[in-house]
């Protein structure tokens, strides 16, 4: 049997109540859900309620230093940096919810913190555990028979996906508390971007950290660190970027379209003889299985096919959980680590200052900092 780990929930919003909460609780071999925190008390008695009935906080450090844990979800909007590097220090493993943080300074701290107390700190990149990304890695053509790498999302509203789940009923946050964490994000993103205007650091924000993360984590782990940002178009509505793995040009299209609530989500790998091809449905989807179409064929011959495979139910955001329990029992690093995740706050950050200056920008998912291409 796995021994159970005693974890802390801080945060109880869409994302924690849709998928978070819900596998804890089928997970029940292997997690123990000990405590809740939201800043909204009614929200994260509702929650409690509906998940056992443990401990419920509004205030995070309260449950850090109250509860027994073994280990917390921060699943809060904003830089997890402050509560992630709090949690390690009092010796608990941490999974974050993407992004990271909100800088790579604070990310870095993150990484040192765990890194001198001995915990595991883990980031939520599901996509990466999608049983039909991990069959995608099997059939992808090697970098050096890639010709071209595409990446198109069409977002779309989510709040349609929500009616099929029981959700805790809204409920107001006490006063002042959203405007502090507002002014919170404002320093943080001043502190990342001191010279870009409002409209860069708003995409900075919301297009690159909160949406573009999952495309850019997917394309990394799947091709391995970019050589080269080489064009960065960035508006709230579109969002283009052209970027190189390993000299294989990959153009990746974001756009919002507000009127059609039917998300899509495309990876599309060419190769001289092959083509792969990852289609993701919406994230708010418990159970919907991702579609991973594979082509094949013979230069100068008609003959090709075309095989369309539907992996596996299970979803992604509860494999994900499954690795965290794992890597803390085995006492290794899991697949998506704080290192892993710094990668892609650097890249977002290259990003933005592409799209500021115009200039490419090599090595972009160093956290070290990168290099403007001459």
């Amino acid at each position: 049997m796995a021994e159970r780990l005693r974890v802390g929930v801080v945060g109880c919003g869409v994302i924690a109540q849709v998928m978070h909460l819900p596998h804890l609780l089928e997970l029940d071999d292997r997690f123990e859900l000990h405590a809740i925190c939201d800043i909204s008390e009614p929200t994260a008695r509702a929650c409690a309620r509906r998940y056992g009935d443990p401990a419920t906080y509004t205030g995070w450090e309260e449950m850090i230093s109250s509860e027994s844990l073994d280990a917390v979800l921060v699943l809060t909007s904003g830089s997890h940096a402050p509560i992630a590097i709090a949690a390690a220090r009092a010796g608990l493993h941490v999974l974050v919810e993407k992004p990271m943080c909100l800088t790579v300074d604070e990310g870095q701290q993150m990484l040192d913190a765990a890194q001198t107390a001995g915990v595991r700190l883990m980031v939520g990149t599901m996509k990466r555990y999608d049983p039909a990304y991990e069959r995608l890695l099997e059939v992808l053509p090697q970098t050096g028979e890639l010709r071209l790498v595409r990446v198109t999302t069409l977002e779309s509203p989510w709040r349609p996906y929500l009616e099929n789940y029981a959700m805790a009923p809204p409920s107001p946050v006490p006063e002042g508390i959203l405007t502090q964490l507002q002014a919170d994000d404002e320093v943080r993103l001043a502190s990342a971007l001191p010279d870009a205007d409002e409209n860069t650091r708003y995409c900075y924000r919301w297009m690159l950290l909160d949406n573009l993360v999952h495309e850019l984590n997917a394309l990394r782990g799947a091709l391995g660190e970019p050589d080269l940002v080489k064009y960065a178009e960035l508006s709230p509505r579109v969002v283009n970027l052209s970027l190189t793995f390993d000299g294989v040009d990959c153009h990746l299209s974001w756009v919002d379209l507000p009127g059609i609530a039917r998300y899509r989500q495309e990876l599309a790998f060419y190769g001289l003889d092959a083509r792969a091809t990852l289609t993701l449905p919406s994230p708010y989807l418990r159970g919907e299985p991702s579609e991973l179409a594979v082509e094949g064929g013979h230069a100068d011959a008609a003959h090709s096919w075309r095989t369309v495979e539907t992996v596996s139910y299970v979803e992604a955001f509860k494999r994900e959980l499954i690795e965290f329990h794992n890597a803390i029992s085995e006492g290794r690093a899991p697949r998506t680590d704080g290192s892993d995740g710094l990668h892609d706050v650097a890249l977002c950050h290259a990003i933005a200052r592409v799209h500021m200056t115009g200039e490419p920008v090599s090595r972009p998912s160093e956290p070290a900092g990168a290099e403007v291409q001459a």
